[in-house]
């Protein structure tokens, strides 16, 4: 209401218009699980580049099939990704600057035991013996971080533990602090770099280790669950919409088991996102797929029929830059998450990732060239296909789900028509949210049918839908109908959203007929 009205003139009210406007989320945050060389552990860590992969979490790493995946889906497209660092043992290094002063690297690996340390008293006030300034080296990459008038003192606001803890990149203080600050390391010869000279300053321990190769309990053991590591330290993060977890190790047989395939696709499907599987490094051919005893029936294979994973079949040959740039053999997960996100980007998450513009880029050869026969045996069992073609190069060639297996007749067979449907799901429930606990009545419907209604036509503009008018392209229902007065009474809204879905062109059937020439009657 106005302010009262005491005296006659004109009084001036502003009425909020009901409009709540829906935005699309992301569609191609690509989540990757795995081992990494350097960087926190079962934290997602948002990484927009390679380049900013390799400053956080090391770069490529011969011991780290996950650190190809990353790189591959940055090449083909990818300009978004989680990085979910996983270990299996292995420590930091460390280094005693003084009695009971310890340092320890940020994060356990080898690369710890390329840091420098450096102690100067060039303080504020050289008076107060509880200041120093503390730099850091890593000699690993150049990132360099000084650390002004930190102090011993637990009181101080600049206690050096706590400025570690929140601003360090490279190290924190183990243990306790003792009151007396460490020994001024002193001047460095004229001309002498202060990190690299063992006078004016102090190299890490060689105690560093990298651990063991992961294994699946690392990443899918059902008590990760409960203290949010592996898989489920994700549940940190706002939103993903892909999923990669590359083989364990890049020697043949490495791949993960069945426990970490079914884990991962139940877990995309509690958070509307699509599981990119990889094919087992022993699937050669594709005999090897429709075998009862190695494919996808076998008991070693162990991966439901899930609508929200897609399989891709066979494995991509690369150079690789840590081996003289010779053809190593890769899980295509990182590379097709990348086409993915580039299809999105140019023609939208309703357009099939898959045809001659889903070229995967850097890929020199596949480790099966398919025939159209072979990949018409693959393609009805719901397995997607790599192919090479004549100046097309090397393409993914199908969009099927799991569940995409024609004897399955689901509607969830493509793709594109699931990664939709879970786009709109997450697109509706983040931009319904002011609905709860507001008045459940017609004024709410009616709102309700102009936000939703104006969100889905301009996917309809977009052209995600079929039909040429939004009467035959979707609708949205909510009123007395889907919410009765029994509804009412237990503080439901019923909400109906429906949409005609745009199937890829899959086959082309072209008839060609000879006719004869005119015949006089």
């Amino acid at each position: 209401m106005p302010v009262t009205l005491s005296y006659p003139g004109v009084y001036i009210e502003e009425v909020p218009s009901g409009v709540r406007t829906i935005t699309g989320v992301a569609t191609s945050i690509t989540a990757f699980i795995g081992r990494a060389s350097r960087g926190a552990e079962d934290e997602p860590t948002r990484v927009q580049s390679f380049a900013e992969y390799e400053r956080v979490f090391g770069g490529l790493w011969r011991d780290s099939s996950m650190s190809y995946a990353v790189q591959q889906f940055f090449q083909n497209g990818g300009n978004d990704a989680l990085i979910v660092r996983v270990q299996n043992g292995g420590s930091a290094a460390t280094l005693t600057l003084a009695t009971g002063f310890n340092l320890v690297a940020a994060s356990r690996g080898d690369w710890g035991e390329g840091l420098r340390a450096r102690v100067d008293y060039e303080t504020r006030d050289p008076a107060d013996t509880s200041l120093f300034n503390l730099t850091i080296r890593d000699t690993g990459t150049g990132l360099t971080e000084r650390f002004l008038n930190v102090s011993t003192d637990t009181n101080n606001a600049r206690f050096v533990s706590d400025v570690l803890a929140q601003q360090s990149r490279l190290v924190r203080t183990s243990g306790g602090v003792p009151v007396a600050r460490p020994a001024d390391h002193g001047a460095p010869a004229a001309g002498v770099d202060p990190m690299l000279d063992d006078t004016a300053s102090t190299a890490f321990n060689a105690d560093g280790d990298d651990g063991s190769d992961i294994t699946d309990n690392q990443i899918s053991l059902a008590s990760l669950e409960g203290t949010k590591k592996g898989i489920w330290a994700l549940e940190k993060a706002d939103i993903f919409n892909l999923l990669c977890i590359p083989p364990l190790t890049r020697a043949i047989g490495g791949d993960i088991s069945s426990q970490t395939r079914s884990a991962a696709a139940h877990y995309c499907e509690q958070r509307r996102a699509v599981y990119v599987v990889d094919p087992l490094t022993s699937w050669t051919e594709p005999a090897h797929i429709t075998n009862p005893g190695t494919g996808l029936d076998s008991a070693g294979w162990g991966l439901g029929r899930s609508t929200n994973a897609a399989l891709y079949f066979p494995r991509i040959k690369l150079p690789d830059p840590l081996q003289e740039n010779r053809l190593a053999e890769f899980a295509p997960c990182g590379a097709v998450a990348g086409v993915m996100a580039r299809t999105d980007g140019r023609r939208g998450i309703w357009k099939a990732p898959a045809g001659n513009d889903a070229t995967l880029n850097g890929v020199v050869e596949l480790t099966a060239r398919l025939t159209d026969g072979e990949n018409g045996m693959l393609n009805p069992l719901g397995v997607n296909c790599l192919r090479a073609f004549p100046v097309t190069g090397r393409v993914v060639w199908g969009a099927r789900t799991l569940r995409g297996a024609d004897q399955l007749a689901s509607e969830w067979k493509y793709l594109p028509v699931r990664r939709l449907a879970l786009f709109i799901e997450e697109s509706l429930f983040r931009g319904t949210q002011w609905v709860v606990f507001e008045p459940n009545d017609e004024p709410l419907w009616a709102q309700i049918r102009l936000n939703l209604g104006g969100f889905m036509h301009n996917l309809f503009r977009q052209g995600a839908f079929q039909g040429s008018s939004p009467r035959e392209a979707y609708f949205v229902k909510c009123d007395r109908e889907t919410t009765t007065q029994n509804d009412i009474d237990q503080g439901i809204v019923n909400i109906v959203v429906g949409f005609a879905p745009l199937k890829p062109a899959e086959f082309v059937v072209i008839k060609l007929q000879q006719i004869a020439g005119q015949i006089q009657t």
